[in-house]
């Protein structure tokens, strides 16, 4: 179904404005939203569906790469993924930053990937950086040689059996 016809669809369902029908015009504009990420419009129209359903974490979801946004829904949807990358993974955007169609989607993408990489290294850096002992590494070796050996000896005497009941 082309895009206008499908946006045609959800706003009749839209006006219907009960529960199911709004439910269903969520669903085809997500399906558009999946199919086509880089456009900003569908991702405001979902946002505008959100709205209607009474969630502004979502609403800001959708609208947070749009050029005007509301201050609340932006900061709802921060709360909803505190984290940077858990963000990134939320707006379900595809392909590289320079991809975005406006320059403020491009901004706001690459603050978002910015924050991540420090909040990544911040983590990087905060782990302990401790030496394997020789000891361990030599525990590791022992186990794993009679490990080696049981399995050969398994091996071979499978093939004892196999020969004599052959024989």
């Amino acid at each position: 179904m082309p895009v206008e016809l499908t946006l045609h669809k959800a706003a009749d369902e839209m006006n219907r404005g009960d529960l199911a029908n709004v439910l269903r015009a969520r669903q085809r504009i997500a399906g558009l939203v999946g199919t086509y990420p880089h456009r900003l419009d569908l991702r405001e129209r979902l946002a505008e569906v959100y709205r209607v359903l009474g969630q502004p974490a979502q609403a800001g979801r959708w609208n947070y790469l749009s050029e005007e946004r509301d201050p609340e829904e932006t900061l709802a949807f921060e709360r909803a993924y505190r984290h940077a990358d858990a963000r990134l993974v939320a707006l379900s955007w595809q392909g590289r930053v320079d991809e975005a169609p406006t320059e403020t989607a491009r901004i706001r993408l690459e603050s978002l990937y910015l924050e991540a990489r420090v909040a990544l290294q911040h983590e990087l850096d905060a782990t302990p950086n401790e030496e394997t002992s020789w000891g361990a590494c030599l525990i590791v070796m022992v186990g794993g040689t009679f490990i080696l050996v049981c399995f050969l000896l398994g091996i071979v005497t499978l093939a004892q059996f196999l020969w004599r009941l052959v024989s």
